[in-house]
């Protein structure tokens, strides 16, 4: 069974011998720390696992198993932001548990995860306690000793972590303590990426420098997210690298159901794509266009589940904001029934789509093409001038779909051209966001002005979508012998949401054309 641990600390290094000598300083009277208590010595022996190429150490991820101590096991650590990670903790077996293993997917793929590097650590721990007792973080001060192959290394730090719901601000309290004693904020962000780094500098050196590639090091060869030359090629393939990152990421935050994951990497998904089709003057379509295909099926995919609770959460709310006069019949448990029937087995079908053969080919596919582009003769044409092209085209493909759009007359067709108006406008904000980096204003202000129109149309889908839902919650409620009345309350207050929107929509398109807007990129 894996249980998850939100871990927030900081780790030191001692700048001299002097100072390690010395030792840690005493804690007590820092901050609101009263009192240091040792809690003695432990002997830790951890394995820790990755790819050949390190391709967990290079997005900072550590997969070990560890013997000795109160919670001997494995660990599987994401990073969170800087100095927080997520700790996930599995049995001790003596293969890698299939549930990290899964976590881990997006980044091994088919390959094997094998023991690259063992820590022998000896590890003194103290507890740093507030003036009732309560423990207010762990203070340890590991000597370490990495071996990997032939090759070692040996190291002292010290770690503090906080407890449970401890204001991260003790920590730069140790921290200036620390200084003043002779130590400082570690330069690496894990004993694993350490031990890499110095094993792999003393295998180099032990073969008179030539080794570094044998010692093992790095991730798969993808250019780095950096536009680079500033050629338009070097800014979109940046933009792509950003959001297959984004993609490859939050694949374990979806495995994990983590708040508004699955919308996140719908998004990455979206972008990607996007971007594939926007600078198809760029990158070759023949290559490009079967892994938007791709895209466009992972994302379709992963929305079964997300729609729902975005269109459960509508109603909820709509319901909630009625007086209770319209409040007629068993229409909480009634919305319960429906939701749960349809969404019955969503999250197993999300979860196959990335534990399958389809998905793992599509981030191979995103990697091939990172790594040999197929671009094109506007590829090597300054960014500020061809991309501003492409975010044009973008503009007036929405343009003739939101004027086709508005001259219809009110009804089912109007709505489904206002629905493709509003797929419309996240392909051209996605552009213009793609493009700000090398266009700069511009293009942030065109994707600023495109977004309400976006948003705008976003409500009025989601009100289309919602009067469907609506209608069918008043036909089951009238089959069941239950008033029906409630249901079609909300469907006149979505159906008056929809007109207004509606009417909004001319003046909301209009400041995408104000003077000088557009004008500016071409």
């Amino acid at each position: 069974m894996a249980d998850t641990k939100r871990e927030i600390e900081r780790k030191f290094e001692f700048t001299k011998a002097s100072a390690a000598r010395r030792g840690v300083p005493d804690l007590a009277g820092t901050a609101a720390i009263a009192a240091v208590h040792d809690q003695g010595t432990v002997d830790l022996d951890a394995v820790y696992y990755d790819t050949p190429d390190h391709r967990l150490a290079a997005d900072g991820l550590t997969l070990r198993r560890r013997t000795g101590g109160a919670d001997a096991g494995w660990h599987l650590k994401l990073p969170v932001s800087p100095g927080v990670r997520d700790e996930i903790g599995a049995d001790l077996s003596d293969t890698v548990p299939v549930q990290l293993a899964a976590l881990l997917r997006s980044r091994v793929r088919g390959d094997a995860l094998e023991p690259q590097v063992r820590l022998l650590s000896s590890r003194k721990v103290s507890h740093l306690l507030d003036a009732d007792g309560a423990l207010l973080a762990e203070l340890s001060t590991d000597t370490v000793r990495a071996e990997r192959g032939e090759a070692t290394a040996a190291w002292t730090e010290v770690e503090v972590e906080l407890a449970d719901g401890i204001d991260p601000s003790l920590l730069d309290a140790v921290e200036k303590a620390f200084r003043k004693a002779g130590l400082r904020v570690s330069d690496a962000p894990s004993k694993l990426a350490r031990a890499l780094t110095e094993t792999a500098a003393e295998s180099e050196a032990a073969a008179g420098g030539g080794a570094a590639a044998a010692a093992g090091a790095g991730p798969r060869a993808l250019p780095p997210a950096d536009p680079g030359d500033g050629t338009a090629g070097a800014y979109v393939l940046a933009y792509l690298r950003e959001q297959r990152d984004a993609l490859v990421a939050l694949d374990p935050a979806v495995r994990r159901a983590l708040p508004d994951s699955v919308h996140q990497m719908r998004v990455a998904t979206r972008r990607l794509r996007s971007a594939l089709k926007t600078y198809r003057k760029v990158l070759d379509q023949d290559v490009t266009d079967p892994i938007g295909e791709e895209l466009r099926h992972l994302a379709a995919e992963l929305g079964v589940d997300r729609d729902q609770e975005v269109l459960l959460e509508r109603i909820q709310t709509h319901l909630e904001e009625l007086p209770r006069t319209l409040l007629v019949g068993p229409v909480r448990g009634r919305l319960r029934t429906w939701n749960n029937s349809r969404r019955s087995g969503s999250r197993r079908r999300a979860l196959a789509v990335l534990d399958s053969a389809r998905y793992l080919a599509l981030l191979d596919s995103l990697d091939a093409l990172l790594a040999e582009p197929p671009l094109r003769k506007a590829a090597g044409g300054r960014a500020e001038r061809v991309l501003p092209k492409a975010v044009l085209r973008d503009y007036e493909r929405l343009a003739g779909r939101v004027e086709a759009a508005l001259a219809m007359e009110p009804g089912g067709k109007r709505d489904l051209a206002l629905h493709e108006a509003r797929k419309a406008a996240k392909r051209a904000r996605y552009a213009a966001e793609a493009a700000t980096p090398a266009v700069g204003k511009p293009a942030k202000r065109l994707a600023k002005a495109v977004q309400q129109v976006q948003t705008l149309l976003g409500e009025h889908q989601d009100s289309v979508v919602a009067r469907e839902a609506l209608r069918g919650l008043g036909t089951q409620a009238a089959a069941a012998g239950e008033p029906s009345f409630t249901w079609g309350v909300l469907y006149a207050r979505e159906e008056a949401l929809a007109e207004r929107g509606e009417r909004e929509l001319p003046d909301i398109w209009a400041k995408t054309s104000e003077p000088g807007l557009r004008e500016a990129l071409e």
